[in-house]
């Protein structure tokens, strides 16, 4: 089952790192240890910063350096409007899919 679950996670991962930001500004490694305590330990932080530059990119979230007292300044990332409407368009495509799988399901019994 691990297999199958880190398989789903790539295609979700995105959505899920955008709605933690939407509900608070953080940076990398605070992300990837919020996940984990959520019962997603399989994640690699590496996953987690190559997942933030590419939102940083495509112009999904917002960057502030904060200094850090244990070495350099902080990446905190926060959601901006542009990443609030993909987040939207996200939990829509979240909800077709989920609606069809049960009907799938449903359709089994």
């Amino acid at each position: 089952m691990a297999r199958l679950v880190t398989e789903m996670l790539k295609g979700t991962l995105e959505g899920i790192v955008l709605a933690v930001l939407s509900g608070r500004s953080a940076y990398g490694y605070e992300i990837t240890a919020w996940l984990r305590e959520q019962g997603f330990s399989d994640i690699a932080e590496g996953t987690v910063y190559a997942l933030l530059i590419r939102v940083e990119q495509r112009g999904l979230v917002n960057i502030a350096k904060v200094p850090s007292a244990k070495g350099p300044p902080r990446k905190v990332y926060s959601l901006n409007a542009s990443g609030r409407e993909y987040l939207d368009e996200f939990w829509r495509t979240w909800s077709f899919l989920v609606q069809r799988l049960e009907q799938l399901r449903e359709g089994d019994k």
